[in-house]
């Protein structure tokens, strides 16, 4: 062997119990060792291009032999032709100069291999110095080069999950609104139109829910793959959410929208997608918005095409809706914006309170219990009833926050009156383990708990039932009663009567208003109250106006009547009530 290319390098191990050089037959040992941590060392004599290398060199470089790497121009035959730069490079067009202890130098670069039968790509770390002879040229390179396949591999993982979603391989969320950013600059720049355009699976709650996340996961991959499949060359796709798209569509105005979403349309609906559950057949609901016309910023194109989304999913499954511009509908949003921080910051100055409605008898008239209205109490004095605020809250995720502000308020009102009170809790509140704990913790201190009782809506009640009910056991531990409030707004089954065991049905005021000339609502409220009799379940007529419709829900057997007929709501802390709600309700 060549002595001039291999050489035993003496190696310094540091250790309490080590000998400090290893030398002879210990350097077996050491070679091992560089040998399985994927190392080598080399000696560059520049001048003569001469490279030496530690023996273990052929094996960890997976090359033929010595000859391949014996000068600098022999081994940079074995680099890449991508490699940006190499070790040649480093030292010798480097502008730092030795000053007598040598130059640092750090390189990665990719090395082909030729060892027979294999052609792999190695990454490689060369660590190194070099230093300068008379002239103040390097005329000498030693270092170590390490092979970082693995950390190479996880690095790359690494950029890529930065830019790109690992179930699709398209875009991720950032990357794909750094493209339309780019996009949007690119239509003012050279006066052209692009489509932002979210594409959401039909009814992808219930694959999850059928077959699992894996499977559901499967077809929102196969969903990309296929529509990413319809897109012309330019166009980019990426992953908006957990279960949207986000579609770039180039050189597209308003016009070519519908046709491009029609072509995405037909590659989702019209073959079956197959995975490991079985087959699937899926639409899907698009919304699109074109850039400029209707927008000029990223905020703005995600803004209005979802809004569009909303609009075609309201058409039903796999439909299709652009956006276009309402002044009514930018009003409102305006409006929505400025509530929304009326809400927050109502909630930090606590400026909430309560209105009270008689619910009274409907033979004696007497008070029975009263209804405990949310309402919002504006800076000027003025006060907004729950109707106006209360749809908002629960779009931008309020709602937990009032129902559990609420709570505070209904206690003081027990704690201020020996009347009984309902009051009314959002759908998002069934579920709320924090709001029942406050609860829980406001009646077991005091003797409330049979002057109260808890409204749910119908909605609460289709939404889960099982959850519903389950709400409605936990009250009734704590001594409470339960209402399903607006009866009749969801068109549920009475079954649901049934199941949940709660104590009073409201029956929503539209269908009371216009009782005394419409048929439909009679035959509704009339067969609902006789449903409730035989349940022994109290019935609770709303927006009751006027006397004939009192008498006519009299005749029928309702219980109790509430209404502007029998009282206005006022914030005024009522009196005792006529009955307890123990026998009552």
């Amino acid at each position: 062997m060549n002595s001039e290319i291999f050489f035993e390098m003496p190696v310094e191990l540091v250790g309490p119990d080590l000998p400090g050089i290893f030398t002879g037959r210990e350097l077996v040992g050491a070679r091992e060792i560089l040998t399985a941590v994927g190392e080598v060392v080399y000696d560059w004599a520049i001048p003569e291009d001469a490279l030496r290398w530690s023996s273990n060199a052929p094996e960890v470089l997976k090359i033929s032999g010595f000859d391949r790497i014996a000068t600098g121009r022999a081994f940079a035959s074995l680099l890449d032709p991508a490699n940006l730069t190499s070790r040649h490079d480093a030292v010798l067009n480097g502008t730092s100069r030795d000053t007598g202890q040598g130059v640092p130098y750090e390189v990665q670069y990719s090395l082909r291999t030729d060892a027979p039968g294999n052609r792999e790509r190695l990454w490689i770390e060369d660590i190194g110095r070099w230093y300068a002879g008379a002239d103040g040229r390097p005329a000498r390179a030693h270092g170590v080069l390490r092979v970082i396949n693995d950390r190479y591999e996880r690095d790359q993982r690494l950029a890529f999950l930065s830019r790109y979603d690992e179930l699709t391989g398209y875009s991720n969320r950032s990357h794909l609104l750094e493209t339309l950013s780019q996009a949007i600059s690119a239509t003012k720049r050279f006066r052209t139109s692009i489509a932002f355009m979210i594409v959401a699976i039909d009814n992808f709650r219930a694959i999850n829910e059928a077959y699992g996340f894996d499977v559901a996961d499967q077809v929102f991959a196969a969903v990309a793959r296929r529509i990413g499949a319809a897109l012309r060359e330019g166009d980019a796709i990426g992953r908006y959410s957990g279960n949207k798209l986000g579609l770039i569509l180039m050189n597209c105005d308003e016009s070519s929208m519908h046709a491009a979403a029609e072509r995405f349309h037909a590659a989702v609906r019209d073959e079956v997608i197959v995975t490991g559950a079985g087959s699937v057949a899926l639409t899907v609901s698009i919304g699109g918005v074109a850039m400029p016309r209707y927008g000029r910023t990223i905020n703005e194109a995600m803004a209005r095409a979802q809004e569009a989304l909303h609009f075609a999913r309201l058409r039903g499954s796999g439909q299709f809706a652009g956006y276009v511009h309402s002044a009514g509908r930018q009003e409102r949003r305006r409006d929505n914006a400025e509530m929304s921080s009326e809400l927050v910051a109502a909630l930090t100055e606590r400026r909430f309170g309560l209105a009270f409605q008689p619910v009274v008898d409907v033979t004696s008239r007497a008070p029975v219990f009263h209804e405990a209205l949310l309402r919002l109490n504006r800076p000027n004095g003025e006060s907004k009833s729950a109707a106006d605020f209360i749809a908002l809250s629960e779009r931008l995720g309020l709602i937990r926050l009032i129902d559990r502000h609420a709570v505070d308020l209904i206690a003081a009102a027990l704690a201020g009156s020996t009347a009984s009170f309902a009051f009314n809790v959002s759908a998002e509140t069934v579920s709320d383990s924090e709001w029942l704990g406050r609860l829980s913790a406001c009646v077991r201190g005091h003797d409330f708990a049979g002057r109260l009782i808890i409204e749910i809506t119908e909605t609460a009640v289709m939404r889960n039932l099982e959850e519903a009910s389950r709400f409605v056991a936990l009250l009734h531990d704590l001594g409470c009663r339960v209402a399903i409030d607006d009866f009749g707004a969801g068109f549920s089954s009475f079954r649901s009567l049934r199941e949940l065991d709660v104590d009073l049905v409201k029956i929503d005021g539209a269908f009371v208003e216009d009782l005394a000339t419409n048929q439909d609502d009679q035959v509704f409220a009339r067969t609902l109250i006789d449903l409730a009799r035989n349940f022994d379940i109290k019935t609770v007529a709303e927006k009751v106006q006027n006397e004939e419709t009192a008498a006519i829900l009299a005749g029928w057997g309702v219980d109790y009547l509430q209404g502007s007929l029998t009282g206005p709501a006022t914030t005024v802390l009522p009196a005792p009530v006529a009955a307890s709600p123990s026998t009552a309700a």
